[in-house]
């Protein structure tokens, strides 16, 4: 009985077996991956539609032409479709994970389905048009499909941004200059999607981050855990700058808000809430092989100059209206300057709860100075976005601190990590880019030309551990020193990461007079004082010459451009100034500063101090002591700058910066001879108005406490210079007004070409119209007006001949406006200023033109 009993069973168990194999076979899971490429290109296509054939299982490819889909059914084949190319089909194994890459080639036979008739084109209109009541169903679910709709969300990031020299000629690549830099081309030849150029790559990023969303309180945090960059020599680059200002390039872009940043300026999205009063729609394709089906909705600026995207958007058809797929780019005609090509692929993934979240950004830029041909610079940013999870709480200080955190081992990631950690594989060139600018540094002939580099650009020769400098200053001239000459430097880091020495020495032929400069600085933080955030102690000893009320902005008194002035230009000092300053910033761009200072002043030139003695004669002062103390606290929230040699170049933005500053005078301290207090606070903002440009806003206001002379009080800042300054009064003379308290205002508002664009002939040339205006209240108190006590230095009036005086503000404000036309060779504005008040005073212009050049985008 036991031997009839075991076949029985070993067929019961078979039988089994054979029943799980069948179900294994009906459940297995069978997925399909590629990439889909233009066949004749070689390129990557976004947003084809890829199936299994005969169901309605499908996905489009991301911005790269990946793909990937799956299902359970018994599935032989699948499709791959795309408007204007041949559909294609490819056999697959049912079960099984398979890898299919796919060319597809042009369908050249739609050109003979095009007919060609004569008649009235019809005007466009958003009245009954179905594609703008599409934009307008996108436009009003844009709250529900955005991340800011959920309580809570967090995922992880990848980014990488390359930067790279773009179509480069074998005859630029075989100069003499590039004989050592070969193996650079080599090895990082390259091409890009939106041009086929040859590329070298420079610069690349990469950053793995935590992102934390909490909707109520509003925060949002991210967690650098992984960055890794290249990095050039600090004597020549300044390395967070050059990533500021990469980043500022090359932003997030996030379709779903009204106004897209792009290189400083502010483009309208196509689903903006006034996009149809700016742009064209058209319905152009339906994708219903692919599930939810997909509407393809192409735009158009209804004005090409205008700053507006062109492109196509892909939205859903199941109840959400949702962006799945955009591709952004810009018109030839757009006025933006240096950009030859602009491409941005937005790909969303669908959530558990039918909404949508950006899943992959893909933007490519490309610049040169002629857009036609030339060599240029490329750049490229990705980000990848992956484990998104809503509704998942963390705990408060989660989400606590500074919006951006940087992990403390996160430089310290080595290759093999970054291998496993990346959401794709690096190609050759940009694998070996770290490795290969690393290299490049050792050339001696590279350090060479990144010597004469900074010596053109930044007015600095490096010799080690000294640098000669700034070059521009060495010889001026004015009227009081008449030609001046002048030499200087300061040490390097290579001298010491902790100390830091600065000089100069001036002579004036007219005064024959020596002045000179001396400072020593110690780094508390064991960086360079001139990286962020500076932590540091200065001591200064300047015995020199100074205009009262000159306040400039990014150069050098002594600049030799600024030896052209105006009008009268004979009133000067000679300071004899001691400073001891401590400068402490934090990462999250709130700094305080702390000062000492002893000045003593001696007028010079045609300015004279003179009071009224008991007995009725005039005094002559030759000098007047002073001793501060003073405190700045400044918060600059996300604040993006270039550290130059000299200062740092804010990078614009729509953050405000407050500063308020505190002096306090002492008498009798260090040879003080009056106390008093001042206060002064300041709010500077930039404001964009989407397609009417933006708007650049500076209040400040001031109160001093007690009783002064007036070269104590607040001096305006002047411009007599032919340089428009936007910070300064450009028809006020020096020193011509002061005040003990006053409220400003200046504003600058830049159209962007908004009305320019409009007409047939200007539009061609890509102008920029700008209004300006500056107003100033202000006024002095009797205590320390001289008309009401003899004993104060008594305001200068009419000195010299031709000369103009000092004078106080009545009730009614000093204004002066201008208007400019900007972007005149993609460089120059010229302002045509007008003064408005005070046109009675001597020497006073009523009209002036100025210039400014600015490199902008």
């Amino acid at each position: 009985m036991k031997s009839h009993f075991i076949p029985y069973f070993n067929r019961i168990i078979l039988t089994l077996l054979m029943l799980i194999s069948s179900f294994t076979v009906v459940f297995a899971q069978t997925r399909v991956s590629g990439v889909v490429t233009d066949a004749k290109t070689g390129q990557p296509m976004s947003y084809v539609t890829v199936s299994f054939a005969g169901t309605g299982i499908g996905a489009g490819t991301n911005a790269q032409g990946r793909y990937a889909i799956s299902t359970t059914d018994d599935v032989k084949k699948i499709q791959v479709s795309f408007v204007g190319y041949r559909t294609v089909t490819r056999n697959i194994i049912s079960g099984q994970e398979q890898t299919i890459n796919i060319s597809l080639t042009e369908d050249n036979h739609s050109l003979n389905e095009v007919i060609v008739r004569s008649g009235k084109k019809k005007k466009y209109s958003n009245k009954n048009n179905p594609a703008v009541e599409l934009i307008r169903q996108v436009i009003a679910h844009k709250k529900q499909n955005q991340v800011e709709n959920y309580n809570y969300a967090e995922y992880k990031q990848y980014e990488r941004m390359n930067v790279s020299l773009s179509n480069l000629s074998d005859k630029f690549r075989n100069k003499k200059i590039f004989k050592n830099y070969q193996f650079l081309f080599r090895e990082q030849a390259d091409s890009t999607a939106i041009g086929g150029k040859t590329l070298l790559p420079v610069y690349q990023e990469e950053k793995l981050s935590d992102i934390y969303f909490r909707k109520d309180p509003y925060a949002k945090k991210q967690v650098i855990t992984a960055n890794k960059q290249v990095k050039y020599d600090e004597n020549f680059v300044d390395n967070n700058g050059l990533k500021s200002y990469f980043e500022r390039m090359y932003q997030d872009i996030n379709i779903y808000d009204n106004n897209v940043s792009l290189l400083s300026n502010q483009l309208l999205s196509p689903i903006a809430d006034n996009s149809p009063t700016f742009y064209k729609f058209f319905i152009t394709d339906t994708l219903k092989d692919q599930q939810p089906n997909l509407i393809e909705l192409s735009f158009t600026p209804r004005n090409t100059n205008n700053m507006l995207f062109e492109g196509r958007i892909y939205i859903t058809m199941d109840g959400n209206y949702a962006v799945q797929n955009a591709f952004l780019t810009v018109n030839k005609n757009i006025n933006l300057n240096f950009v030859r090509q602009m491409q941005a692929n937005l790909s969303f993934e669908k959530n558990p709860d039918g909404r949508y979240h950006l899943s992959q950004s893909d933007l490519k830029i490309e610049f040169g100075i002629n857009k036609e041909k030339g060599g240029g610079m490329y750049g490229e940013r990705l980000v990848n976005v992956s484990d998104f999870v809503v509704n998942n709480p963390r705990p408060k200080k989660t989400y606590d601190g500074p919006s951006q955190e940087i992990a403390v081992n996160a430089d310290d990631k080595n290759d093999a990590y970054w291998a496993m950690a990346r959401p794709d594989t690096l190609d050759a060139a940009s694998a070996s880019i770290y490795k290969n600018i690393d290299s490049l540094q050792t050339i001696p002939s590279f350090k060479k030309t990144m010597d004469i580099a900074t010596l053109v650009l930044a007015g600095y020769k490096n010799f080690g551990k000294f640098e000669l400098g700034p070059a521009n200053t060495f010889y001026s001239f004015n009227p009081v020193e008449g030609f001046r000459a002048r030499i200087g430097g300061r040490s390097t880091t290579e001298l010491s990461k902790r100390y830091y020495f600065e000089t100069y020495g001036a002579y004036g032929t007219r005064d024959e007079k020596f002045k000179y400069f001396l400072s020593s600085t110690y780094s508390l933080n064991n960086k360079s004082i001139y990286s962020f955030p500076q932590n540091y102690i200065r001591a200064s000893f300047q015995h020199d010459t100074k205009i009262p009320g000159q306040e400039l902005q990014f150069v050098q008194e002594s600049n030799f451009l600024l030896s052209f002035k105006r009008g009268v230009n004979d009133i000067w000092l000679y300071n004899d100034i001691f400073r001891l300053d401590y400068v402490h910033e934090f990462s999250n761009h709130f700094s305080y500063s702390l000062g000492l200072k002893k000045w003593n002043q001696t007028p010079a030139g045609a300015l004279v101090y003179q009071n009224l003695l008991p007995n009725g004669v005039i005094n002559n002062v030759d000098l007047l002591k002073t001793t501060e103390l003073s405190a700045q606290v400044r918060w600059a929230p996300h604040e993006r700058f270039y550290q130059g040699k000299l200062y740092r170049t804010p990078i614009p933005d729509k953050y405000p910066i407050f500063t308020l500053s505190y002096t306090q005078g002492i008498k009798g301290f260090w040879g003080g001879e009056y106390n008093y207090q001042n206060v002064i606070g300041n709010i500077n903002k930039r404001f964009y108005l989407s397609q009417f440009g933006y708007t650049d806003v500076t209040t400040e206001g001031g109160y001093l406490f007690g009783k002064v002379p007036f070269p104590l009080l607040d001096i305006h800042h002047a411009n007599q210079t032919y340089a428009f300054q936007l910070q300064s009064y450009n028809l006020m003379n020096f020193q011509e007004f002061v005040s003990d308290h006053y409220a400003s205002i200046f504003i600058d508002h830049n159209f962007n070409g908004y009305l320019f664009n409009k007409v047939p002939l200007l539009k061609k040339l890509k102008l920029r119209e700008i209004i300006d205006v500056k107003a100033l209240w202000g006024g002095v108190r009797e205590e320390n007006n001289p008309a009401n006590d003899p004993s104060l230095l008594r305001f200068p009036t009419n000195m010299g001949a031709g000369g103009v005086g000092t004078y106080t503000l009545g009730s009614t404000p000093y204004v002066e406006g201008s208007v400019g036309v900007g972007n005149i060779f993609k460089l120059l504005r010229v302002d045509l200023v007008k003064r408005f008040t005070y046109l009675d005073h001597p020497g006073a212009p009523e009209w002036g033109i100025r210039f400014f050049v600015k490199f902008d985008f």
